[in-house]
């Protein structure tokens, strides 16, 4: 039996790719285990947890850099620290005057530098009025990557045990991985153990990282691929993203394992969980957006499309988490959508079917704010064809590659992302077909799934990855 160990920088509880991944590992004949973080971030506490025949071992960040980082970007908060240790120490008598007289260097040079920085923290934010400190946003990624991730990285390959292999999961967990092969005697490509990058998205073109500074990006990109020469394969989500991760990078090999969840048996007649939870009359059209509530999701474009014409029997409803649950809570409230948005808070991703399958139409109408989005395929995507529901999804790339150009399709209809009458013309084109072709679509999509997107179809790629490198790995009777 071989042993992987796996680094993720989440607390792995709700990271459906990590855990399916993991546990079919395990089926294969592997033992597993996955290095990631506490649920609570300030817990310095090791945590272990059984699941589905492996392990998750969470590591603690490092917490000791912080308060440094913190006095001196803002160092008078260190003012009644330094207050306390002068009283405190002129109370002990001779030995504490001692210590207080050992520290005044110490207060002198925090004065000094106190001195200089509040004017300059001033300036700066007059300055900005409102947007972002003049390289403070840098600086907290620079710092957080350098000490906090890294850091955790580090510490992560340290109480990691020995394995045939180390996989990393994105550029997040990547250091770790490449840390415990060195550390457990890699030598070489080829060599044991084995290593293996699961880059999730492009990670130098996500979210916030996308948004820092050229020179920034470039030594992040410059870094990745350092640790990309070292590793036997890179997995990844679509083939958009292989192929755009093999030209910047070059890596040995890739392999494309689609976020796609296992095949599911729709019930007779299909579930009606959204409409009970929401308090939906019978018979009004649903159109579902499901998991987080963040930035450039298309959440507002999407509830812009319920105030189009054509919309006015659409009830829409949100069914997750995130950033932007209050923003969604304050639009359900408004008279202007008249009790046709509903806010649901998420349920857990084994729950997850049945309310989809609750849905007439999925709604991903992600916005082309960065690459990553552009190129990406959303777990909802295959959630939606899973459950037998038609999507409405971004005119991109992979998305458009699956909606319309299946063998099955189309499984639904694609959108300007940015133009709520565009959106709604979508979801309109899907909820306006007659039943009995609504019905045909519904059957396109389950038939789609059942062929092609679902993880029993996708892990064989991840499973004879394995057995090329390792040269095991037997499914257990």
């Amino acid at each position: 039996m071989s042993r992987i160990v796996m680094f993720v920088f989440n607390d792995c509880t709700t990271d459906a790719r990590v855990l399916r991944e993991a546990a079919s590992l395990v089926e294969a004949g592997h033992e597993v285990t996955v290095m990631a973080r506490p649920r609570d971030v300030a817990s310095t506490a090791v945590e272990r947890e059984r699941r589905d025949g492996f392990e998750i071992v969470r590591i603690p960040l490092p917490q000791g850099w912080k308060r440094w980082y913190v006095l001196g970007r803002y160092p008078w908060r260190a003012r009644g620290w330094i207050r306390f240790r002068f009283v405190y120490d002129a109370k002990r008598g001779p030995k504490g005057w001692a210590e207080a007289v050992a520290i005044t260097p110490i207060a002198l040079a925090w004065i000094g530098w106190m001195l200089l920085r509040a004017p300059l923290y001033l300036a700066f934010k007059a300055l900005r009025r409102g947007r972002v400190q003049p390289g403070g946003d840098t600086l907290d990624w620079l710092t957080r990557w350098q000490y906090s991730i890294v850091g955790w990285a580090r510490a992560a390959a340290l109480a990691a045990p020995e394995a045939d292999a180390y996989h990393g999961h994105d550029l997040s967990g990547l250091p770790g991985a490449v840390a415990a092969a060195t550390r457990h005697g890699r030598t070489g490509p080829g060599s044991r153990p084995a290593l293996v990058y699961d880059s999730h998205e492009i990670y130098v073109e996500s979210g916030r990282i996308a948004k820092l500074p050229g020179w920034v990006r470039g030594l992040l990109a410059r870094q990745e691929q350092r640790w990309v020469d070292q590793v036997d394969a890179l997995v990844t989500v679509n083939q958009s993203l292989a192929e755009d991760l093999g030209r910047r990078y070059h890596p040995r090999r890739v392999v494309v394992v689609r976020n796609c969840p296992a095949r599911w048996e729709s019930p007779e007649p299909r579930p009606d969980l959204l409409r009970r939870a929401a308090g939906i009359p019978d018979g009004a059209p649903i159109a579902l957006y499901h998991g987080g509530f963040s930035a450039h999701r298309g959440i507002e474009e999407l509830a812009e499309a319920l105030l189009e014409p054509g919309m006015e029997r659409v009830h829409a409803v949100f069914l997750g988490y995130g950033s932007e649950r209050q923003s969604l809570d304050r639009r359900a409230a408004d008279p202007r959508y008249t009790g046709r948005l509903h806010v649901l808070d998420a349920v857990a991703p084994h729950e997850l079917p049945p309310w989809v399958a609750s849905a007439d139409v999925g709604v991903m109408p992600i916005q082309h704010s960065t690459l990553n989005h552009y190129l990406s395929t959303p777990n909802k995507l295959f959630e939606c064809l899973a459950a037998g529901v038609p999507v409405v999804a971004s005119d991109f790339p992979e998305m458009h590659r699956i909606v319309l150009d299946d063998p099955d399709g189309p499984l639904g209809a694609v959108c300007d992302p940015a133009d709520p009458a565009s959106v709604a013309r979508a979801i309109r084109a899907v909820l306006d077909l007659p039943p009995g072709a609504m019905a045909d679509l519904r059957r396109r999509c389950l038939h789609a799934a059942h062929e092609r997107y679902n993880w029993e179809t996708e892990v064989s790629r991840l499973v004879g990855l394995y057995r090329d490198l390792l040269g095991t790995g037997v499914p257990r009777a």
